[in-house]
């Protein structure tokens, strides 16, 4: 019974590792998309409502988190 809950712990805490590596990743990115980016994407988004610009940046997002996840299983 204890080598089932040392398991679970373990589980628990490489989850916990694993979820703030993939947020450092992402905010990574974001950092380089808005340094690469000749013009500021929030002003974009918010006041001029740049409603296609919003959606390219959130599939940017899937696809990056995508690709996260699948080299921190692999």
């Amino acid at each position: 019974m204890q080598y089932l809950a040392a398991i679970q712990l373990a589980e628990m805490i490489s989850t916990i590792i694993y979820t703030v590596l993939g947020m450092a990743l992402m905010a990574g990115v974001w950092k380089v998309i808005d340094w690469l980016t000749p013009f500021p994407i929030m002003k974009e988004i918010e006041q001029d409502q740049n409603m296609a610009l919003a959606v390219l940046i959130g599939m940017l997002f899937v696809s990056i988190s995508i690709i996260i996840a699948a080299v921190i299983v692999s």
